[in-house]
Protein backbone atom coordinates (compact mmCIF):
# COMPACT_ATOMS: atom_id res chain seq x y z
CA UNK A 1 0.00 0.00 0.00
CA UNK A 2 1.22 3.48 -0.84
CA UNK A 3 1.49 6.10 2.07
CA UNK A 4 2.77 9.65 1.43
CA UNK A 5 4.06 12.07 4.21
CA UNK A 6 5.94 15.36 4.60
CA UNK A 7 6.80 18.05 7.13
CA UNK A 8 4.64 20.59 8.61
CA UNK A 9 5.20 23.62 5.84
CA UNK A 10 4.80 21.31 3.09
CA UNK A 11 8.20 21.80 1.47
CA UNK A 12 9.41 17.90 1.69
CA UNK A 13 7.18 15.23 0.60
CA UNK A 14 7.66 11.63 -0.27
CA UNK A 15 6.08 8.38 -0.28
CA UNK A 16 6.77 5.09 0.65
CA UNK A 17 5.35 1.12 0.60
CA UNK A 18 3.83 -0.69 3.53
CA UNK A 19 1.99 -3.73 4.03
CA UNK A 20 0.52 -2.95 7.13
CA UNK A 21 0.17 -3.59 10.09
CA UNK A 22 3.13 -1.89 10.54
CA UNK A 23 6.06 -2.22 13.25
CA UNK A 24 6.85 1.12 14.83
CA UNK A 25 10.36 1.32 17.15
CA UNK A 26 9.64 3.89 19.59
CA UNK A 27 12.67 4.69 20.94
CA UNK A 28 14.71 6.32 24.04
CA UNK A 29 17.61 8.26 22.71
CA UNK A 30 18.07 12.13 22.95
CA UNK A 31 16.76 13.09 20.01
CA UNK A 32 13.98 10.78 19.53
CA UNK A 33 12.68 11.40 23.16
CA UNK A 34 12.83 14.96 22.21
CA UNK A 35 10.89 15.04 19.09
CA UNK A 36 8.39 11.98 19.79
CA UNK A 37 10.16 10.74 16.53
CA UNK A 38 8.25 7.37 15.72
CA UNK A 39 10.43 4.80 13.33
CA UNK A 40 8.90 3.24 10.52
CA UNK A 41 11.87 1.61 9.09
CA UNK A 42 11.20 0.90 5.28
CA UNK A 43 13.73 -0.47 2.59
CA UNK A 44 15.42 1.78 0.33
CA UNK A 45 13.59 0.87 -3.02
CA UNK A 46 10.43 1.55 -0.98
CA UNK A 47 10.99 5.35 -0.11
CA UNK A 48 10.60 8.19 -2.86
CA UNK A 49 11.19 11.52 -2.19
CA UNK A 50 8.78 13.44 -3.90
CA UNK A 51 9.59 17.07 -3.58
CA UNK A 52 12.20 19.09 -1.50
CA UNK A 53 15.15 17.54 -1.34
CA UNK A 54 17.02 21.08 -2.17
CA UNK A 55 14.96 22.41 1.28
CA UNK A 56 16.78 19.44 3.52
CA UNK A 57 19.47 20.15 5.97
CA UNK A 58 21.78 17.48 7.24
CA UNK A 59 22.49 16.68 10.96
CA UNK A 60 25.16 14.26 12.34
CA UNK A 61 26.31 13.69 16.18
CA UNK A 62 27.70 11.02 17.98
CA UNK A 63 29.41 8.16 15.88
CA UNK A 64 27.98 10.30 12.67
CA UNK A 65 26.57 7.59 10.85
CA UNK A 66 22.80 8.55 10.67
CA UNK A 67 22.06 11.36 8.65
CA UNK A 68 19.52 13.26 10.11
CA UNK A 69 17.61 14.94 7.72
CA UNK A 70 15.28 18.25 8.46
CA UNK A 71 13.23 20.73 6.43
CA UNK A 72 15.74 23.92 6.73
CA UNK A 73 11.77 25.77 6.57
CA UNK A 74 9.77 24.29 9.26
CA UNK A 75 12.85 22.13 11.11
CA UNK A 76 10.42 19.18 10.90
CA UNK A 77 12.27 15.70 9.94
CA UNK A 78 10.20 13.45 8.21
CA UNK A 79 12.85 10.90 7.74
CA UNK A 80 16.75 10.23 8.05
CA UNK A 81 18.90 7.43 7.35
CA UNK A 82 19.76 5.88 10.62
CA UNK A 83 22.58 3.39 11.44
CA UNK A 84 20.70 0.69 12.36
CA UNK A 85 19.20 0.40 8.97
CA UNK A 86 22.09 2.23 6.32
CA UNK A 87 20.43 0.77 3.68
CA UNK A 88 16.82 1.79 4.53
CA UNK A 89 14.89 4.78 5.82
CA UNK A 90 13.50 5.27 8.82
CA UNK A 91 10.18 7.68 8.48
CA UNK A 92 8.76 9.34 11.37
CA UNK A 93 4.93 7.60 11.43
CA UNK A 94 3.06 10.85 12.74
CA UNK A 95 4.86 12.59 9.40
CA UNK A 96 2.53 10.49 7.07
CA UNK A 97 -0.68 12.31 5.75
CA UNK A 98 -2.82 9.19 7.46
CA UNK A 99 -1.26 8.05 10.30
CA UNK A 100 -4.13 6.94 11.80
CA UNK A 101 -5.60 4.33 9.32
CA UNK A 102 -2.53 2.23 9.46
CA UNK A 103 -2.44 -0.72 12.20
CA UNK A 104 0.98 -1.06 14.15
CA UNK A 105 2.93 -2.57 16.82
CA UNK A 106 4.93 -0.77 18.28
CA UNK A 107 8.03 -1.95 20.05
CA UNK A 108 10.15 -0.10 22.51
CA UNK A 109 14.02 0.16 21.38
CA UNK A 110 16.71 1.49 24.04
CA UNK A 111 18.35 3.70 21.99
CA UNK A 112 20.22 5.10 25.52
CA UNK A 113 21.76 1.94 24.96
CA UNK A 114 22.09 1.69 21.52
CA UNK A 115 24.50 -1.16 20.43
CA UNK A 116 22.88 -3.84 23.39
CA UNK A 117 19.47 -2.86 21.70
CA UNK A 118 20.38 -3.40 18.35
CA UNK A 119 22.16 -6.80 18.94
CA UNK A 120 18.91 -7.86 20.66
CA UNK A 121 16.84 -6.31 17.95
CA UNK A 122 19.08 -8.58 15.53
CA UNK A 123 18.75 -11.59 17.19
CA UNK A 124 15.16 -11.78 16.84
CA UNK A 125 15.02 -11.29 13.71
Amino acid sequence: MREEGGCHCGAVRFAIEIDPPVELLICNCSICSMTGFRHLIVKGEDFTLLSGGDALTSYKFGTGKADHLFCSTCGIKSFYRPRSHPDGWSVNFNCLDRPGQIAVNEVPFDGRNWEAAKAALDAEK
